[in-house]
């Protein structure tokens, strides 16, 4: 059989797979692949059946690597017919028989058809180094999402490698002892207090595995994701991975919209355990456990509060350091709460250009009002509010007329009947169905 030769063949694989650290089957497998599509180059160059050369023309064909020997053989699948209409997929019945006599029509043999070294033309040669190079990048990309597919949603430990644009192109590991791979942290995921220099490294939180074929790397990561700061607790507060303490919800702003307030995370947790304090246990003797966690997240503020069911204490809660007098849910409907303060309160429940309120209805999924209690007037407000939730009442009523008077009325069920007794349960299990759960984690509203 012949073979065309390449010298060097074994340490070039031995090579390729230490630089890219890929497994050497993989690399075998791109430059089967790379040989293959300088073949049909070289053959389409030639012009020989051009018209014929489909998608599918060279699928009978394949590459056989002969690393001891260092070269490689192009071998063809071909039918046994009674005539051949095409030399490249077909074989006569006689020319088979001259070598094995038992050969019958409809059977296949493999042939050898590996062209001359000099037949092996430039360009087919140029076409197997580009291809190469395009299919060792999509072993890469395959094995990095094999390998990370399942850590997404998790905090890997990173190393800042060199900046692209506004990007932070960072090394992370999948594991002890695995090659490190690179990951992008885009600008909107940084902390403003981060310094980002070469060879400096913190905790990253996994956002996403890339599978497309885009340039770049393949991973995105986050420091400015909550998940972040859930994994820092679990990971400092041993109660929380006994489950003895839960997160209930994080609100996090870790990259505020004005430079002059700084970055600032809501944690909400509860316990079932009576003889547990779930803040004092994320808390720590001294502020040692939390202090840790602020260290890693660059001096941010962490606010820890207890989660209650009921709504009226959570928000109360959730606007902590502000110590809050009386909270009104004014509109449960729609899940709207006015928090009544003393006056020198009111710029601490706010917060810093409305920090701390927009970070505790996050947290709560509630629309938080801050009034001064010295100035609130209770039956005002209770009129304003009774006149919306009755416009609202009536405008919901007007739509469901209009609803009804667009269905026929052979297609009316004794179901549908309007009986004020059955609409008004209906109405009633539509408003406990729809009702958000305190629980829910972090939802973007900027209504307080």
């Amino acid at each position: 059989m012949s073979m065309v030769n390449l010298p060097g063949l074994k340490d070039m694989i031995d090579s390729i797979s230490r630089e890219r650290n890929l497994p050497k089957h993989a690399v075998q497998a791109a430059l089967r692949e790379a040989l293959m599509k300088g073949y049909e180059r070289d053959r389409r160059t030639q012009g020989l059946n051009s018209a014929n050369f489909d998608e599918e023309y060279f699928d009978n064909f394949e590459i056989e690597l002969d690393i001891e020997e260092e070269g490689f053989r192009i071998l063809s699948t071909k039918s046994i017919t009674e005539e051949v209409s095409n030399p490249d997929h077909q074989i006569s019945l006689k020319e088979v028989q001259e070598v094995a006599a038992e050969a019958q029509l409809g059977d296949t043999v493999i042939l050898d058809v590996t062209p001359d070294r000099k037949d092996f033309g430039r360009m087919a040669a140029i076409q197997t180094k580009q291809v190469l190079a395009q299919k060792l990048r999509a072993q890469q990309r395959k094995l990095i999402q094999e390998e990370f597919q399942d850590l997404e949603g998790t905090v890997l430990q990173a190393r800042v490698l060199r900046f692209e644009r506004q990007s932070a192109i960072v090394a992370v590991s999948s594991s002890f002892g695995q090659p490190e791979v690179e990951a992008e942290l885009p600008k909107p995921e940084q902390l403003p207090n981060d310094n980002y220099r070469a060879n400096a490294t913190f905790k990253v939180y996994l956002k996403k595995v890339g599978s497309g074929s885009h340039r770049g790397p393949q991973l995105l990561v986050s420091r400015a994701d909550a998940g972040l700061v859930v994994y820092l607790f679990d990971n400092e507060v041993p109660e929380i991975q006994d489950e003895i303490v839960r997160i209930v919800a994080v609100a996090r702003e870790a990259n505020p919209p004005s430079r002059y307030v700084g970055p600032r995370t809501k944690i909400a947790v509860d316990t079932l355990e009576r003889d547990v304090d779930p803040v004092g246990a994320c808390i720590g003797s001294r502020g040692s456990r939390i202090q840790v966690v602020v260290n890693e997240l660059r001096g941010e503020k962490i606010d820890v509060i207890s989660w209650s069911p009921d709504p009226a204490t959570y928000i109360a809660n959730a606007l902590s350091p502000a110590r809050v007098d009386a909270v009104y849910l004014v509109d449960p409907d729609v899940r709207q709460a006015h928090v009544l303060v003393a006056e020198n309160q009111l710029s601490l429940a706010i917060g810093k250009e409305g920090q701390n309120v927009r970070l505790a209805a996050r947290l709560t999924s509630w629309k938080i009002d801050i009034k001064d209690n010295a100035s609130y007037d209770h039956e005002a407000e209770s009129l304003k509010i009774a006149a919306i939730v009755e416009a609202r009442q009536l405008e919901d009523l007007a739509s469901d007329e209009e609803l009804e008077l667009e269905v026929e009325p052979d297609s009316l069920s004794p179901v549908a009947t309007s009986d004020p007794d059955r609409v008004a349960a209906d109405d009633q299990a539509d408003v406990v169905e729809t009702a958000v759960d305190p629980s829910v984690p972090e939802t973007e509203t900027d209504d307080w």
